[in-house]
């Protein structure tokens, strides 16, 4: 197990647990409790977690991993995900992009598009998430616009007033949104109200609205509203999704896409 693999699940026992054990960690990830200890040292030089004696607990009273120490959840999935929505692209758009797991896939399917390798530009990509413009911008066809905002450190998302400033000059032919939640009753949602705020205009400038979410968050709420199920276009899920589930975003008049 490579080091990056084994910081992710060390973190995703210690948000799980609120506690960890050396020689427990050790025993769960098969490795020594020398590789543990190690570990756990670099972490808390992160400000990852606090290191204690024979382990280590969360950093804080709130906890939450930024996307870079989350584990793929549905990897499999998003990648499918990924793969159908980049393919609802077409050559030339401009394509809005916020920030998480989902959306970074659809990014990287983006860039290995072979019809995508050329152009002047071949996309326009408007993104208020750092590590995707950063992943993008060594394509010299894609034109990349980056919102202004306050970094938040969770999600690589630049989030607040700022990004008013660029969003109300521009038009999308397409938003390609990350959820947390969408329910063909309350909508898509996020954590964070700064992020929803984001997006929400993200969606408010765009053509066409496409939610790209694994089934884990369909039918599920959370604490800040994007916008409602009427404003989204097209649902990418995967074939996991229930049928009640996708008849329910049919008649909120999503068109439902599984993979």
């Amino acid at each position: 197990m490579s080091r990056d693999a084994r910081w992710k699940a060390l973190l995703e026992l210690l948000v799980e647990r609120g506690r960890l054990d050396v020689e427990e960690a050790a025993t769960e990830l098969s490795v020594s409790a020398a590789t543990i200890r190690r570990d756990f040292d670099q972490l808390a030089e992160q400000q990852m977690l606090v290191r204690t004696r024979g382990g280590a607990v969360v950093h804080g009273v709130s906890y939450e991993l930024p996307l870079r120490y989350k584990t793929a959840r549905h990897a499999s999935e998003k990648e499918r995900i990924a793969k159908a929505v980049a393919a609802l692209v077409s050559p030339g758009e401009a394509v809005g992009l916020t920030g998480g797991t989902t959306t970074t896939e659809v990014a990287r399917a983006l860039a290995v598009r072979g019809d995508l390798a050329t152009g002047s530009p071949a996309l326009t990509i408007v993104t208020n998430a750092l590590n995707i413009a950063n992943e993008l911008a060594v394509r010299p066809q894609f034109k990349i616009v980056v919102t202004g905002g306050v970094a938040r450190p969770q999600s690589y998302e630049l989030i607040g007033p700022l990004a008013d400033g660029v969003l109300g000059q521009i038009t999308l032919d397409v938003a390609v949104l990350g959820v947390v939640a969408f329910d063909a009753t309350h909508g898509a949602a996020a954590n964070d109200e700064a992020e929803a705020a984001i997006n929400r205009l993200l969606c408010e400038r765009a053509g066409r609205v496409i939610v790209a979410a694994d089934s884990s968050k369909l039918g599920g709420r959370a604490f800040a509203r994007i916008c409602d199920a009427s404003t989204v276009d097209t649902l990418v899920t995967d074939a996991a999704a229930g049928a009640d589930t996708v008849r329910r975003f049919q008649e909120a008049g999503v068109e439902v896409v599984t993979v």
